[in-house]
């Protein structure tokens, strides 16, 4: 049977004998939790609803705003790391800047901070894009195609490396500064590369093209107000386009062997000219030394012929005696020379003067250097011996 069944009992009510009371009035929960909180900040409690509401305190309440308020204070400390900027902003507007290290400012929404890292080197790149994961570049060729002065197009790829140098003006006085730098690059080396011809941007021109593009970029962005140095240009690639790679890469191996075989030749002029150019010097100073040589040997014959002349005019007969020995002197002093006593020998004798000559290196030589060879023969020579010293035949040379 039921509890609440008729003639059941009050015993059996699960309420512990409450009667026919319901359950517990949520209301009057919330009434006692609220009693308890308001005791705990210094207010009164109310024993019955005639008693009055009852709340936190005017103690309360101020130790609340006094928990706030610190919270709020503590909140504006802030640190600044090393190679890091602070800017102070004051109701949206610039403040001041601050340095790395500690520093608190007006907390929020009064003064804010943003944080500017002027030591990180940014990057853009132009004309190419690089890959994730080491898997290279990939080519953009709006940005990449370039006209040169000499009406070519070339296919320039680089990147600009950059810092922030001003952080007031990187944050306020450009919308969007890596785009603007990024609009300035591009500009920048189109007017260089505009300025310049094809040979010159692909061989020895790229370290200027590059030092003229930073130039010209930190001046336009000086202009902006961009608050951004240029750091460093790299050129990555400077070649033609795809499509007459071939045809240049013929053309430049042909201006290659041309200038391989000029050089060859200037050094091989360089080789030869000084030894023509010695030869000649040697063969002009041999012609004015047999010059002066013939001028001088000239002079003395004429000033000799001079003094003979003089000499002459003295005395004819002494000089023209002297002439003539010392003219037999010079033509038979060079000649060999045998002399015959012809009155001790037969005038048919033969004498083989051949054989005189030829032997006349063996014959011990006389004392005033002439040999003298016997030509008498033997018979005679022995029985002449006995009467006269023999007769010789002397050879002069």
């Amino acid at each position: 049977m039921a509890w609440n069944e008729p003639g059941g009992g009050n015993n059996k009510d699960p309420w512990g004998g409450r009667g026919g009371q319901g359950p517990p009035d949520l209301d009057e929960v919330v009434r006692k939790m609220q009693q308890k909180l308001g005791g705990m900040f210094g207010g009164r409690k109310g024993g019955s609803d005639s008693g009055g509401g009852s709340g936190p305190g005017f103690a309360g309440l101020g130790l609340i705003a006094a928990i706030v308020a610190v919270v709020w204070v503590f909140s504006g400390i802030y640190i600044i790391d090393a190679g890091k900027r602070g800017v102070v902003l004051r109701f949206g507007a610039f403040s001041e800047i601050t340095g790395p290290g500690p520093h608190w400012h007006i907390p929020y929404p009064i003064e804010q901070v943003e944080t500017v890292d002027v030591e990180q080197r940014r990057f853009v790149e132009i004309g190419y894009r690089s890959a994730g994961g080491g898997q290279g570049s990939v080519a953009v060729p709006r940005e990449a195609l370039m006209l040169t002065e000499d009406e070519n197009i070339v296919n320039i790829q680089f990147a600009v490396q950059y810092q922030v140098d001003d952080p007031r003006k990187y944050l306020f006085d450009v919308r969007d500064p890596e785009l603007v730098l990024k609009q300035v690059a591009e500009s920048a080396i189109r007017e260089v590369i505009g300025k310049s011809k094809m040979d010159f941007v692909l061989k020895e021109g790229r370290a200027d093209v590059v030092a003229e593009v930073r130039e010209l970029m930190q001046i336009i962005l000086d202009s902006y107000g961009s608050g951004l140095r240029v750091s460093d240009v790299n050129l990555q690639d400077a070649q033609p386009p795809e499509e007459v790679q071939a045809a240049f890469s013929d053309a430049i191996r042909a201006r290659e062997d041309k200038e391989r075989y000029k050089n060859e030749a200037e050094a091989y002029s360089n080789e030869v000219i000084p030894q023509a150019r010695g030869a000649a010097a040697r063969q002009i100073q041999e012609a004015d030394a047999y010059k002066e040589a013939l001028v001088a040997k000239s002079t003395g014959e004429a000033s000799r012929f001079i003094a003979l002349l003089q000499e002459y005019r003295k005395a004819p007969v002494v000089t023209r005696k002297r002439l003539y020995l010392e003219t037999m002197e010079a033509v038979l002093g060079g000649t060999g020379k045998v002399l015959v006593d012809s009155k001790s020998s037969n005038n048919l004798m033969y004498l083989p003067l051949d054989q005189l000559l030829k032997k006349s290196s063996s014959v011990r030589p006389a004392q005033d250097g002439n040999n003298v060879v016997d030509t008498t023969s033997p018979r005679k020579r022995n029985a002449d011996q006995t009467a006269r010293p023999s007769r010789t035949v002397r050879e002069t040379r």
